[in-house]
Formats: C-alpha cells, structure tokens, sequence
C-alpha cells in the first residue's frame, strides 16, 4: 500500500523527510544493505525518483516502514557517528504482493527495477542456467503458462518475467533492470535466468525482451550489518525519534555500474556511482578480497569463537590467514599494485571498525552460492601454473568444517540438501567429495585441504 501519515508515531513525513515522491522506480529485496546503498543514493541525487519496495523471502520491515511513512534513520558509524532520515521509499509491499508488483511494472513512470536478492536468489543451476528442475521455478512456469497476467509466482526470476508481461501488455515502454547482488557479470546473469524463464513461459515474450529490457551489471559494496535493539534505543537518544527500522552503516560505499539504460534513470553518478566501460576488474577486487576474506572469518572464525568481522579480524591467526588469501587472489587482479595495496589496507581499517557489528554467522549463509566463485577462479589460476597454493585452498577446508558441524554455526544454504549430502563420515571422502562438487578433483589439491583441516582445527 501507499505510505501515509500515522499520527501514533513520531517518524512521519509531517515532520520529517520530505515529500512522497512519484514511483519511478521497483526494488526487490527490501534490505538492510538496499536502504544503505542504492535507495541511499536515489534519495541523496533526487527528489522526484519514489522507490516502490518489495521484502524478499521474508516481510521483514514492511508493517515498520507502512507505519512511519516509509522514512527511516540510516545511521553511519564510523569515528564519530552521524544519522539522516531517508526519503525515497514512496511505497513498500510484501513480496507476494503480486498484484501491485504487476500494476507498477505496468506503469510508463516506471523505468528502473533493482534488486538485492542475493546469490541464490537467482535460482541457477551449476552450469549458470536457470535450475528448471527446482520447485519454485516449474511452478512458476506452470502459473504464467496458465494465466500469464494473473499467476502467482515465487522466485525472482518469475516475478521478473511476470511483471515483464504486465509490462507487454500495457505498452508501457523499456525498462532497466539493474542487480545489485554479489555476482561477476550479475546483468548477463539476470538476462539469462529471466530469458529463459520467459522462453518456457511465452517464446514471443523474448523477442520483446530483447527490443524493451536494458540488463546492467553492478558492483556494490557497504558494510550494513542486521541492526540491534540496542540500535534502535541509540536512535531514538541521538535523534528523539521512534524508528522500528533503522539502517546502521559504515562510512564506505562504493558502486560501479556498466551497460547502457534503455530509459530515464536517477543521476547516481552525482553522489559517487561509477559508470565504466570493463567492471570486471572492480567485481573480482571486491568479490575476492572483501567478500572472499568475510566468508573465510565467517566458517573459521566461528571455530576460533569469534562471532563479528571484528572479533576476526583483530585475532591474530584469522588475520594471517586473510592476508595468505589476499595474497594468492592479488596476483590474478589486473590493477596497479599500488591501488591493491589501498584497498587491502582500506578493508583493514573498515574491519577493525568496532562500531560495525557484522556477525560471522549472517555471512556463513548460502556457502553453496558464495564458494564457487569467490575462492575457485584463484584456486584454478594457480593450478594452471602448477601451484597449489594454501591462501586459496585454507577458505575452502574451512567451510568443510562448516558442513561438517564444526563450530556454533548451523548450515543455513539455499543447497543445503545438496552439499550436506557431500560430508561423509570420513574428512578425507567428504573433501574429495567437496572438490568434485567444486570442479577442482586433483589430488595435490585434496592433500593440502586435509592436512588445513587439522591446522584449523588444532590453532
């Protein structure tokens, strides 16, 4: 629903934020991370660009934000701690509310949808197609085929072929969909899984695809861990407002963006968005470096009984054990040594924030989607010049203690069936089971993941 005025509360557009501005632009995955980054720099650029925004698995935010008019406190935590309500939510729904997905997509004002959805949102396969065999996504199939402008989908990808439909139908113009999740080439990954979905639901609605939809690929960085309630008493001393959905942050943020929009757009480059010509570059840096090391504390760390990056990342061993992986995924960016080195030492400085409560086991989620293509590109680029190199293999023995229960974390993956069925009853079966699963069966490569087991283990 639209947001209005709730004189219960004090965080009311009466008195704070500004103006409901007009819908122009769709969210899916109605974040924490999403409301300190992208909707962060359509409020800061633009006062005429409204965000609709829709929860993801969860309804988490939707009933607080409906009840403050969809305002919120992003509060930024870094040497001295500064806080600004945020504007541009002009309207939030819950993620099965298809019929006014479906009403803005059909919408001409509507020119940009964004999504967080994370990895496994995506609902890929291991070859990178879209899993047809997965339940979600053949329902979703089933319903479009049966009532293409009416049927109820679950996954991302149907969602998104459902509001394209809407969109045919109304003639409503082309339309950018810009991923902002933690994948290399994340638009090329988009066209994929929303053009095949399309082709098993409506052949002809490819062709329309291809002349109406822009796919843009993003790299997007900011530290934004789950708030507390201790956050939400802080915001009410520093600011005397009542906010049940407050964003903490870190001062960083970063986003780069290539490909071209097929219609009108917020201006992001004025607060800093970077649009280039070649991100790879910029996606492996963050994808190795930053989130690489997070995932590496996130399955070791726990076994260390570190909870937080920070806890981490200021223990001595974990923090040799980043710098072994750093190591070996440097060698393979095509950047200047000397903007590596700032990066690395910038990352550091943002870890050791202790302001920045960014728990292990929130990054452990979804190992299956993040191991693959965080760890394994360096792990393969070493073994084809006859190296096998621990910085790369240490991250990946880690989260095989993971699976097998090591540490207070449980298994929380989209796959979890899947690669729970990879731990055997022996470590030396379970890794050669993991390696296979990864694409790296090589046995120089299975002795020294055994023998980081126990270096784990026993630090």
């Amino acid at each position: 629903m639209r947001c209005s005025a709730l004189s219960e509360r004090v965080l009311s557009r009466a008195t704070d934020g500004r103006a409901l501005a007009p819908v122009r632009t769709v969210h899916l995955g109605l974040g924490n991370f999403f409301r300190a980054h992208s909707a962060w720099y359509t409020d800061r650029c633009s006062s005429d660009w409204g965000i609709a925004a829709f929860s993801g698995r969860s309804h988490t935010h939707v009933a607080e934000l409906e009840a403050q008019d969809c305002l919120y406190t992003l509060v930024v935590q870094g040497r001295d701690v500064s806080h600004e309500v945020v504007s541009s939510l002009s309207a939030v729904h819950a993620g099965n509310d298809l019929t006014a997905w479906r009403g803005y997509f059909a919408s001409p004002e509507v020119t940009v949808v964004t999504l967080t959805i994370t990895e496994a949102g995506y609902v890929r396969d291991a070859s990178g197609a879209l899993d047809l065999a997965n339940d979600g996504v053949r329902a979703d199939v089933e319903a479009l085929r049966a009532a293409p402008l009416s049927g109820t989908v679950t996954t991302a990808p149907g969602k998104l072929v459902a509001g394209l439909l809407a969109r045919r139908e109304a003639g409503a113009g082309p339309i950018t969909i810009v991923p902002c999740d933690n994948l290399v080439k994340s638009g090329a990954i988009t066209r994929r899984v929303v053009t095949e979905l399309a082709v098993e639901v409506d052949d002809s609605l490819t062709e329309w695809i291809e002349r109406s939809v822009g796919f843009v690929t993003t790299m997007v960085d900011r530290i934004t861990p789950r708030p507390t309630d201790a956050d939400i008493a802080m915001v009410a001393e520093i600011t005397g407002v009542v906010d049940r959905a407050p964003v903490v942050t870190e001062p960083f943020t970063e986003w780069v963006i290539e490909g071209d929009f097929v219609a009108d757009r917020p201006a992001w480059e004025e607060l800093g968005a970077n649009f280039v010509d070649d991100i790879v570059p910029f996606e492996h840096r963050k994808l190795w470096l930053l989130n690489g090391s997070h995932s590496l504390m996130a399955y070791a760390g726990p076994i260390r009984c570190k909870n937080t990056v920070y806890e981490a990342v200021t223990d001595p061993v974990l923090r040799g054990w980043v710098d072994e992986w750093w190591d070996a995924a440097v060698q393979h960016l095509p950047l200047p040594a000397d903007q590596i080195a700032a990066y690395r030492q910038a990352l550091v400085d943002r870890f050791e924030n202790p302001s920045i409560r960014h728990l292990l086991s929130q990054i452990a989620a979804d190992g299956s989607q993040k191991i693959p293509i965080r760890f394994v590109p360096t792990l393969k680029a070493e073994l084809a010049k006859g190296i096998v190199n621990p910085g790369a293999t240490r991250p990946i023995a880690a989260w095989i203690l993971h699976l097998r229960g090591h540490g207070p974390v449980p298994v929380t993956d989209f796959r979890a069936d899947e690669v729970l069925a990879l731990v055997a009853p022996d470590e030396e079966t379970t890794v050669r089971n993991v390696l296979r699963w990864l694409g790296v069966d090589d046995d120089r490569v299975a002795e020294v993941v055994l023998r980081q087991l126990g270096e784990i283990l026993g630090s």
